[in-house]
This record gives structure tokens, sequence and C-alpha cells, in this order.
């Protein structure tokens, strides 16, 4: 009986809401299935695998590859595919194999910050959907007192015009809290990356470029 009671006070409450409470409803579900999707998509583990980054440190200056290769191809995450674009230009000079790292890097990130977009629009956009539907309510409220003044019933419009301000507050926290958490994060790990990166990067060229190339002629 409590629990249905609660679910009927729940439905009227986002039913007084009007149109934009609508709006604020799917804003919410997009923005947690944003949240859930990357939390799980960013985790420690899965974008920078002990196991590679164990191979990094342990391999030595020309050294063979073959131990890294395989722990890159155990564990599929950002790092590997950076890290796979540079073992297999590891034959070009040093800056060219740099550059070609960096794009492969840009788009690792771009992939990390998939969605994000949409929590930082559901930040900003979530109170002003709010502020409309409170307004819009207003004045279906002002507009009644011509006919009945009722201090009562205008008490319960402007409470019930308010609860689409209340939604869009209650979307723009979690995600603004979730969209600054998860940028601290990808910058978290892609200065692992850009460590471990440049630790392979030096010891694939032990001897510096010029030697390098003298060697790449043969």
């Amino acid at each position: 009986m409590i629990l249905a009671t609660t679910l009927a006070q729940t439905a009227d409450f986002f039913v007084k809401g009007g149109p934009f409470m609508g709006l604020l409803l799917i804003l919410s579900v997009a923005s947690l299935t944003v949240i859930l999707l990357r939390g799980r998509a960013l985790r420690a583990r899965v974008v920078v695998p002990e196991a590679i980054a164990d191979a990094v440190e342990k391999l030595a200056p020309g050294e063979s590859l073959d131990a890294l290769e395989r722990a890159i191809t155990r564990n599929p995450s950002a790092l590997g595919r950076i890290l796979t674009t540079l073992i297999q230009h590891r034959n070009w000079p040093r800056i060219e194999n740099l550059e070609a790292v960096q794009t492969r890097a840009r788009h690792e990130f771009t992939r990390l910050e998939k969605g994000l977009i949409l929590l930082e629009i559901a930040t900003g956009t979530g109170p002003l959907l709010g502020l409309l539907g409170t307004l819009s309510g207003l004045v279906g409220v002002f507009a009644a007192l011509g006919g009945n003044g009722d201090p009562v019933i205008v008490a319960r419009g402007i409470s019930e015009a308010l609860n689409c301000t209340i939604v869009g507050l209650a979307v723009a926290v979690p995600s603004l809290i979730a969209y600054s958490y998860y940028l601290r994060r990808i910058e978290m790990m892609a200065v692992e990356m850009e460590s471990l990166t440049t630790d392979l990067l030096v010891k694939c060229y032990p001897l510096g470029e010029a030697v390098r190339r003298t060697d790449s002629r043969f």
C-alpha cells in the first residue's frame, strides 16, 4: 500500500511538471547511461593494463619486444594500441615514429572522451529546461488568478511549477560531477601513457636517431 502510494505521488510529481519535464527525463536517462558506460570504459585496468606497463618497465634497451607484444595482444587497450603503433614503425626515424604515435594517441583520447559532451550539455541545459518548465507553469498559475484568487490554490500551483527546477538541478549536478571526474581521470591516465610511451621510445632507439638511420640502410 505504501509503495503504491509512493509510486502514485512520484508519477503525479512528474506529470504536473508539464512538457518540459518529459525533456528533462529523457536528458536524465541519457546522462545516466553515459555516466555508467564511461565509468566502465575508463577503469585504469582497461585503459592502462598493469601487464603492459610492467612489460615496458622490465624491457632493456635493444632487447626483443616479444614479451611486450604478447602482453599487448592479451590486454587490448588504448595503451596497447598506442604502443603497437610505435613498435610497427620502430624502423622509421625517431621523429617520424613520434609523430605517428602522437596521431594515434589523439585518436585514442578522442575515444576515451566519447559521450562526455552529452554530460557537458546536460550540465548547461538541465537547469535552463527546469527554469523554462517553471516559468511555463507560473504563467498558467497567474493566468488563473483572475478567476480564482484562493491563495491555497495559487501556492499549490507555484509548488508544482517548481518541480521542473528541482529536476533540472537534479540532472545537472550529477552530470557536472561525473564530467569533471572523468576529465580528470583521463588526464591522469594520459600522463601515465605518455610516460610509458616515452620510456619505450627511448628503449627502441638506444643509440640515437642518427645511428638508427645508418642501420636502416642495411
